[in-house]
This record gives C-alpha cells, sequence and structure tokens, in this order.
C-alpha cells in the first residue's frame, strides 16, 4: 500500500492525530529558529499550540523522540528528491552531479528542517545510525553511485564509502553555511559580487573533478 492510499484509509482520529503532530512538529521549528533547541521544552510546545503538556507526551515521549521524528522525516523527503533526480536517468557522473545539488536545494528549500535534522545538542550521546534509517539508505545510495561511476571506468579508485563520506562533509558543509548565515556567501567585504549559484557550481566542480578519473 503507497503512502497516498494509507492516508485516504486513515481514519478521523488518524487525521486528527496527524494534524496534532504536525502541530508540534511546526511549533517545535519556529521555536528552534528563534531561540534554538534550548528553547525548546514539552510545557513551551503546549502553550504554542494550546495544548496541555501531558497532551503532548501522548504524541512524543520525549524532546528525542521528537528530534528524532522531525529527523526522520526530513530525511524521508530528502531521499525522495535522490530518488526523482535519480529517475531522471544519464551518465552515472551526471547523474551523481544532479542528486548532490538535489541535497543542497533541499536545505536551502528547508533550512529550520535541516538544522533541526543534524543538531546533536538533544543528548550527550552519539548517535549511531542503523540500516532501518532513512538516512542510512541516502548514504547508500550515494556509496551505489559512486561504485557504479568506478565499474563504469568513469570515476577513480577509491573505497565507495570514503568518498561517500568526502562528498557528504563537502555537501553538509556548503548546506549549513546557507542556511545558518543569511549573507553567505557575499557578506563578506569586497564579495558583494559573488553569487550562490556560482558558489554552488564550483563547489560541484570540485567535487566531482575529485571523483572523476583522470585520463
Amino acid at each position: 500500500m503507497n503512502a497516498e492510499i494509507a492516508v485516504e484509509d486513515d481514519t478521523p482520529a488518524d487525521r486528527r492525530r496527524r494534524k496534532v503532530r504536525e502541530a508540534i512538529i511546526d511549533a517545535a521549528e519556529a521555536i528552534f529558529t528563534s531561540e534554538g533547541e534550548e528553547g525548546i521544552s514539552m510545557r513551551r510546545l503546549a502553550e504554542a499550540i494550546d495544548y496541555s503538556p501531558a497532551a503532548i507526551y501522548k504524541y512524543f515521549a520525549s524532546k528525542d523522540e521528537l528530534f528524532t521524528s522531525i529527523r526522520e522525516m526530513f530525511f524521508e523527503r530528502l531521499l525522495a528528491r535522490i530518488h526523482a533526480a535519480m529517475d531522471e536517468g544519464g551518465e552515472t557522473a551526471i547523474l551523481c552531479a544532479r542528486c548532490m545539488r538535489a541535497y543542497i536545494e533541499t536545505g536551502m528549500e528547508e533550512p529550520n528542517h535541516y538544522m533541526m535534522a543534524f543538531s546533536t545538542s538533544v543528548t550527550a550521546k552519539p548517535h549511531l545510525h542503523d540500516e532501518k534509517e532513512v538516512a542510512f539508505e541516502a548514504e547508500e545510495k550515494l556509496v551505489q553511485m559512486i561504485a557504479a561511476g568506478q565499474a563504469e571506468g568513469a570515476f577513480r579508485s577509491v573505497d565507495p564509502k570514503v568518498a561517500s563520506k568526502a562528498v557528504w562533509a563537502s555537501l553538509h558543509g556548503l548546506t549549513m553555511l546557507i542556511v545558518c548565515l543569511d549573507d553567505f556567501p557575499n557578506g563578506m567585504p569586497g564579495s558583494e559580487h559573488v553569487s550562490l549559484d556560482a558558489v554552488i557550481d564550483l563547489q560541484m566542480d570540485m567535487i566531482m573533478r575529485g571523483l572523476i578519473k583522470n585520463e
């Protein structure tokens, strides 16, 4: 059963529950934007949507659970964008570059979600991904594309998992700068002429040059 059919088959109670969950998440994102994670508490969320704190706990047992849900929902949308980019087809090198750009654009379109998805201060414990998480699947798609490029002779020989980490680090760094700094990339004196598109294009070119096999 696909997601659209599942939603259509929802009962009124299911729809009410989903609506409240979405309201809680929207409130968390709004507070995060203005005050950071430190401003988020179950009481604040309850006040924001005019519910009791006890009612909030019926939907999310803890702040960690709330943030985990937000992360997973964001990564689901990110993976959907990557799948859409892959469906356009083409040579692996072109396909890989298109998916990388889809990653950056998703972060630009959902800056609050992006920052919350990669925030680490909610829990002191390091987060270890498992194979059931959407984030794991997204990384595996990148690993598979890099391996496919190597099999075609287009990408140089390097551990695909090492390459995927390096590619993601580069994409994530640029995306975080874009979503966190309002004046990036032309806020520094002398950089007024620098366009965001130009920076993204060069970053993508440098990433691909690092992957492509030299003749």
